[in-house]
């Protein structure tokens, strides 16, 4: 198995050139997604200067199983694509960009990487977006068999750095067969203690996908003036 799956994986580039743009946005497709999907939503934002550059997952997945099994069934597919995310966050600061002019974002499995790098990178980015997701965590936990998270144990979540000026949104629906809002509430609490300033959205009834609620929050984000 290579040691950085991810590495020659696809990097779509739409909205305005870097050159011009006032924000970037990096963007993970969900399981069995493409870069493409993500592009689209960007469009949807309607962002006039704003560049969107989307990353493609080896095999349409960012890993084998749900972000909610024992860390070392993920990998080294987990810490290839956190690798992915730092790869395009770095080259948007060598294009000029400097980290608050910088958000990412993901939808399912994609949220959960933008979640889980924004909190190991410890960058006070512009935003972090998770729509149906939640953080994968550091360590395992122990501990019991929980039914609140889908019969998985709990993790550890050991961050550094601060996040302070970080906008962070999670958004989930209430009844998501993929993402338990136990994981979506830990979440919360853990960025909160970090310093970001978090939106949570939880969504009526059950489901598992971007609803225009969602994007209009984004939208604010990509539109609010530096």
């Amino acid at each position: 198995m290579k040691a950085d799956p991810h590495a020659k994986g696809r990097v779509v580039q739409a909205g305005v050139p870097l050159v011009s743009a006032r924000m970037a946005v990096v963007m993970a497709h969900g399981r069995g997604g493409t870069p493409d999907d993500m592009i689209r939503l960007g469009i949807l934002l309607n962002a006039p200067d704003v560049t969107y550059v989307s990353l493609e997952a080896v095999g349409q997945s960012w890993w084998p199983d749900s972000f909610l099994a024992p860390l070392g069934v993920n990998q080294p597919f987990v810490s290839s694509a956190l690798a992915a995310m730092e790869r395009a966050v770095a080259n948007l600061n060598a294009a000029g960009l400097s980290d608050e002019q910088i958000g990412v974002m993901g939808f399912s499995q994609g949220a959960c990487l933008a979640l889980e790098y924004t909190a190991r990178s410890g960058r006070k980015l512009a935003f972090a977006a998770g729509l149906s997701g939640g953080l994968i965590g550091t360590g395992e936990a122990g501990g019991e068999y929980l039914a609140e998270l889908y019969g998985n144990t709990e993790k550890k979540f050991e961050y550094g750095g601060n996040l302070s000026g970080t906008s962070v949104y999670l958004a989930c629906h209430e009844e998501d067969p993929h993402i338990p809002l136990a994981r979506v509430q830990t979440s919360a609490r853990i960025f909160k203690r970090k310093g970001a300033k978090v939106k949570v959205e939880i969504l009526p009834g059950a489901g598992h996908g971007i609803v225009p609620e969602e994007v209009d929050v984004v939208r604010g984000f990509v539109s609010a003036k530096a």
